[in-house]
């Protein structure tokens, strides 16, 4: 079993590649690997409840671990309480600790 981290940068609408991301989060979870998402910038956009990407965010949020940058969601006006279910708000230095993890292999779209 591997450890995963994929840092997410981008609004799913802006580019279809974040896409292709969501399934590798996925496919590595399916295949028993420790995944975490971090989403950061424009990466937390599909975070709100009313998102057209918030039933793949909450099926994603199902097999891994997915955090947002507090700092971000705060920039784009998204409070806590709007974003999906099972994904957490966490402050940068989250990342920091994330990427100094052991053994973590980390995948930065």
């Amino acid at each position: 079993m591997g450890k995963y981290l994929l840092v997410e940068t981008t609004d799913p609408f802006d580019s279809a590649d974040v896409t292709d991301a969501y399934d590798l989060a996925r496919g590595l979870a399916e295949e028993a690997n420790e995944v975490t998402v971090y989403l950061v910038q424009n990466g937390v956009l599909p975070l709100r409840k009313n998102s057209a990407a918030a039933g793949r965010i909450a099926e994603l949020a199902a097999k891994s671990t997915i955090v947002a940058d507090e700092f971000s969601l705060r920039e784009r006006g998204i409070t806590p309480d709007e974003i999906v279910e099972g994904v957490r708000a966490v402050p940068i230095d989250t990342l920091v600790d994330l990427v100094a993890t052991d053994g973590c292999k980390v995948i930065w779209h």
